[in-house]
């Protein structure tokens, strides 16, 4: 090396001055620094759709390279071990950062021009705008609904092949994308293959064709990540997280002029009773169909009543009304370990 040299303390490599004059703090911030811009040009590069696997495996990269060099900085194996819990913290919160939202926030007053504070409260997102891609992105670790049906009838489930002599509500080998249509004017989705989905995305007359692919895949991996974390969070508080859809948009870039690429979004609801399968672990015995947190309770109802389902649907007795909120209300403070009355009251998930 040039320039000033100074040996760290414990060892005999010579670093820069400059280094050798910053204290173990100062070395950690600089070395989240350092992490932060690699994040930040990689995703301004490789943009929305190839971006999470170059970005992280450099991520990793850099860590491995900073447990190696700090036992070179004369750092004891206490600070390393520190360091590395330090990074891997600031590595999870920028996954979270990273994993963008078109959530801005629940404040009624943010949205008054809609209607009253009172109505709003607790039933409103003010969401950034967003052109919503018109598929549905389902993620099943369990055979249930459309998916048992369409099992028992090909022995597979939106062209994923599935082992012989599955049961209802069996747990899967391994969870399975299977994404649908997003139908409009009351249509029933449709579930689609993976390759059906590209050439559904090819079709958009907003979206590049030549992009239908990448957009595809960077849709179905946000998916499956998003389950895991789902399932692992239910799971702690005996819940299992049967399937669930999440939907995607593109928010326009910084300007709206195209000057900024647009970015690929986690848009409407996410890992709620109405877009997932809550079962109670408890309870769960495949082979069967299974009480569950959500409008299955709904589904079951009308299935059992003679309608067509066309609109107007039938009116909901109260006990259905009833026995649905409390479902929802059970998953939610379950879920959150937070007070469902409080959140109606002060916005806020909290005990």
């Amino acid at each position: 090396m040039s320039g000033p040299q100074s040996a760290a303390p414990g060892s005999g490599m010579q670093m820069p001055g400059m280094l050798a004059s910053l204290g173990r703090a100062e070395l950690l911030m600089a070395a989240g620094a350092a992490l932060v811009v690699i994040v930040d040009v990689l995703f301004s590069v490789f943009g929305p759709y190839g971006f999470s696997n170059v970005a992280w495996a450099a991520a990793v990269f850099v860590l491995l390279l900073i447990f190696v060099n700090s036992r070179m900085l004369g750092f004891s194996a206490t600070t390393t071990r520190s360091l590395l819990l330090m990074l891997g913290l600031f590595a999870g919160i920028a996954l979270v950062l990273v994993g963008v939202y078109h959530l801005l926030g629940t404040d009624p007053g943010d949205a008054a021009t809609i209607g009253p504070a009172d109505a709003l409260r607790g039933r409103s997102m003010v969401c950034r705008q967003a052109d919503v891609v018109p598929v549905e992105a389902v993620v099943r670790g369990y055979l249930a609904g459309s998916g048992w049906k369409e099992y028992r009838d090909k022995g597979a489930v939106c062209g994923v092949a599935l082992p012989a002599g599955l049961r209802e509500s069996d747990r899967l080998p391994e969870p399975i994308f299977t994404p649908a249509t997003k139908e409009e004017g009351g249509a029933h989705d449709v579930n689609i293959s993976f390759d059906d989905m590209v050439d559904h995305l090819a079709a958009v007359a907003w979206l590049p064709a030549s992009v239908a692919g990448p957009v595809a895949e960077a849709i179905r991996d946000h998916a499956f990540r998003l389950y895991s974390y789902g399932s692992a969070v239910a799971a702690r508080v005996g819940i299992l997280l049967a399937d669930t859809k999440f939907e995607f948009g593109f928010v326009r870039g910084e300007g709206g002029d195209g000057s900024h690429p647009d970015t690929l979004t986690l848009v409407d609801e996410a890992l709620t009773p109405d877009s997932s399968r809550f079962w109670d672990a408890a309870a769960y015995e495949p082979g069967r169909a299974q009480a569950s947190y959500d409008k299955q309770f709904v589904r079951d109802w009308l299935e059992a009543h003679d309608w067509d389902k066309r609109p107007p649907g039938p009116e909901l007795p109260e006990d259905v009304v009833d026995g649905t909120r409390a479902r929802y209300v059970e998953a939610y403070e379950r879920i959150t370990g937070a007070s469902f009355a409080r959140y109606l009251e002060e916005d806020v998930i909290a005990r």
